[in-house]
């Protein structure tokens, strides 16, 4: 008896071990940038639940969301007063925020569209563009695709996607303001897995932005603690684990002209909210 115990407490060690290897994490950044050292930016009340962010066009005027608001607000990281903002349409889930050739465009998490007018006068209004799918999704990324003259949205949790184990993507055509009714690419969430070294079951992003130099897609995953990069037709080459401590609950990206890269990140119950700043060095 003596010796069966001491064989099953040594296999539980032995599991143990296995999958303390398994969880192990490492952390790393992408070339051109250093993820342990950002500037960090801490944001004003109104704005502890940011999400999308669009730098228009300097750290002294970002364009915000706040996801329980109709509102754009314009973020000054060293304003000493309140943000102005516009309001443009009642309260809801806004998600993510974009600057297109034909305009500005709110995302909400049901996957409907704001064309928002008037942005910078008092006289603010959108037009609402609602995406006609079938089953429950929720959307919180979005991102402007010039070459396709489209805006793209990227499922977070959709009905279809989960017993597939992929992330889809569906289009928005600006010229003719209609929904594809298929998905232009999707993401395997297994490939993402097998670069992090994780069982992520599902990959969930909250923003994404295109590189204005590499040209590639840069996307943040709150849920999953992660920084992908995929190229624009949607094949993922690289992902990076984000340390929770830094990034809170990262639910914006945007790129300055130079490629310095800033992110957004929700306050909540474990810190403030904020926007990190990390420098591009060119190769």
């Amino acid at each position: 008896m003596d010796v069966r115990i001491g064989l099953i407490f040594l296999l539980f060690l032995l599991s143990c071990n296995a999958f303390s290897d398994r969880e192990q994490k490492v952390y790393s950044s992408p070339p051109g940038y250093d993820l342990k050292e950002p500037v960090r930016y801490r944001l004003r009340e109104s704005m502890q639940e940011i999400s999308g962010i669009v730098l228009f066009p300097d750290e002294h005027k970002i364009m915000a969301i706040n996801d329980e608001e109709g509102r754009v607000y314009q973020v000054d990281v060293v304003a000493t007063k309140p943000y102005p903002y516009y309001k443009f349409a009642k309260n809801g889930d806004y998600e993510d925020i974009c600057r297109t050739d034909s305009g500005w465009f709110v995302l909400k998490s049901s996957g409907s569209l704001y064309h928002v007018h008037g942005l910078f006068t008092d006289s603010v209004y959108s037009d609402h563009y609602k995406l006609e799918k079938q089953g429950k999704r929720e959307f919180e990324t979005t991102y402007y695709d010039s070459a396709r003259n489209s805006i793209v949205m990227i499922c977070k949790n959709c009905e279809d996607d989960k017993k597939l184990g992929i992330t889809s993507a569906y289009r928005f055509d600006l010229a003719s303001k209609a929904f594809d009714t298929t998905a232009i690419y999707h993401f395997d969430a297994r490939e993402i897995a097998r670069l992090v070294g994780s069982d992520m079951r599902f990959f969930k992003p909250s923003a994404a932005a295109i590189h204005p130099i590499e040209k590639r897609l840069y996307m943040v995953a709150s849920v999953n603690g992660l920084l992908v990069i995929a190229d624009l037709q949607g094949h993922v080459q690289e992902a990076y684990n984000l340390k929770h401590r830094l990034f809170l609950q990262p639910e914006g990206i945007d790129f300055a002209p130079n490629g310095d890269m800033y992110i957004s990140n929700e306050g909540g119950y474990d810190g403030a909210a904020s926007i990190l700043k990390f420098t591009y060095k060119s190769k």
